[in-house]
């Protein structure tokens, strides 16, 4: 796929606040700090249209780009930042939830996982949590640029692990990184796939 135009539309803070209409969407989604905004703007080439942050936890809204003219990107709050407020992370939680649950046009969720690290509590749970509601989703690992090879599919192995504890089988995983552009054909033809079946 070739994005020829992407136009930022609204920032939503209230659930009946969402566009409408009947563009597929597809959503991104993490935790604080994980790279989703540089994962965006490398998606979509363009520097700014995702505002970037040193500081995580910046994104508290629900983001509606229009791609193309026929769907939406979707950037949603990150989750389990722990210097907010247990009320505030369990309000981000229960947004994007009532988002995810809400949404009558939702294809597909990225779910963004942080390639240098361990699996991480929150994001198995919210994962469980889309797989018991059965919402289809990727698992995307950012930042694999920052790590060897070996480490990466070490972590990725522990990920199989754990999830393998509950999950017959795994979701489709893709490796990126925003700096290297590693990526980003692999998830905008996926996304295309899926259009072409909407």
């Amino acid at each position: 796929m070739k994005i020829t135009n992407a136009e930022f539309i609204q920032s939503t803070t209230q659930i009946n606040q969402l566009p409408g209409g009947d563009l597929p969407e597809f959503a991104f989604v993490g935790r604080s700090n994980v790279g989703k905004s540089s994962l965006i703007n490398m998606l979509l080439e363009r520097k700014q249209l995702a505002h970037t942050s040193q500081k995580p936890g910046r994104t508290r809204t629900i983001n509606h780009y229009k791609i193309n003219d026929n769907w939406y990107m979707v950037d949603l709050p990150g989750y389990g930042y722990a210097q907010t407020s247990k009320q505030e992370r369990k309000k981000m939680y229960r947004f994007i939830k009532d988002y995810v649950l809400q949404s009558t046009n939702l294809v597909n969720i990225f779910v963004l996982l942080d390639g240098k690290i361990k699996p991480q509590s929150s994001d198995l749970r919210f994962m469980e949590w889309l797989g018991i509601n059965e919402i289809p989703f990727t698992m995307v690992f950012t930042k694999i640029d920052k790590l060897s090879s070996s480490a990466l599919t070490k972590n990725l192995a522990h990920y199989r692990r754990e999830m393998l504890k509950k999950w017959e089988f795994l979701p489709m995983v893709i490796k990126t990184s925003a700096v290297k552009k590693h990526g980003k054909d692999e998830i905008l033809n996926y996304i295309e796939e899926l259009l072409d079946g909407y």
